[in-house]
């Protein structure tokens, strides 16, 4: 299933993506969901978040503001997802900037069966235990090659894997694709990257192809990022624009794919 049929899909199937997020990007993460076409629905408490699982179409489970009482709602909403079968999303925001962090990361990883991990290099690095420069919750690329720890945690938590920084890097374990899209004005605003965890989810949604709807969800993603900076002066009307680009995902944006196949 191309591109196309993807968008068209998702925005005829509107999936509800239930989102366990952190507080700093639910706005903008519930926006950008609606923007694409999803249904995108926020629900954090012990007390439902199994029956919200339980309807939705895809799980989002991001630590970015990690607490005890997140960790009890992401595994019980974890565990759901899994039993009823539909795409779960690991975003491991600042996993090995701190111990609590590291720990839960872990924890979740041992609990849950996710369809799909999304994170930086210091975050896929700290769920697999290994070294890698961080600062608070951010990391930059450091010494490692980035696509070798890809393909090791993909094959070790049996997952797909989305590494994002200046070139993504998406891979199931034998194929890995490089997609050089997007701008760096993403990493002048709050949220990019757990939106995209949520864009992820809902291409995995109504996508038969696993890694094909993840590639699909970075390249286009990139793509809009791409389109609303030539229309943007700064990080606030790029955020804007940003949002109406994604609204105007068409077929077209797939020949602006920078996207390279390769061989773990």
């Amino acid at each position: 299933m191309g591109m196309l049929e993807l968008v068209e899909k998702l925005r005829t199937d509107q999936p509800l993506v239930h989102n366990i997020t952190n507080v700093v990007v639910t706005n903008f993460t519930a926006n950008g969901l609606l923007a694409l076409g999803a249904s995108p629905v926020m629900a954090y408490a012990e007390e439902e978040v199994e029956e919200m699982a339980g309807i939705a179409d895809a799980l989002v489970l991001n630590i970015g503001t990690l607490s005890s009482s997140v960790v009890r709602s992401i595994i019980l909403a974890g565990k759901a997802a899994n039993r009823k079968g539909i795409p779960v999303v690991l975003d491991p925001v600042g996993a090995g900037a701190t111990t609590f962090r590291t720990e839960m990361t872990a924890t979740i990883l041992k609990e849950i069966d996710v369809s799909i991990i999304r994170g930086n290099a210091g975050e896929i690095a700290s769920a697999l235990g290994e070294e890698w420069t961080m600062r608070g919750v951010d990391s930059g690329d450091g010494d490692g090659d980035r696509a070798t720890l890809a393909v090791k945690a993909s094959r070790q938590f049996s997952c797909i894997v989305i590494l994002t920084g200046e070139v993504d890097v998406v891979t199931d374990g034998s194929t890995v694709y490089r997609i050089r899209n997007g701008h760096p004005i993403m990493t002048q605003v709050t949220g990019t990257g757990c939106l995209l965890s949520s864009v992820a989810a809902a291409f995995a949604a109504v996508g038969h192809e696993p890694l094909q709807s993840a590639v699909a969800a970075v390249a286009s993603y990139g793509v809009a990022a791409e389109k609303a900076e030539r229309h943007s002066n700064g990080p606030g009307s790029f955020c804007a624009a940003f949002l109406d680009e994604l609204s105007r995902l068409q077929a077209v944006d797939e020949k602006a794919f920078k996207v390279e196949k390769g061989e773990a």
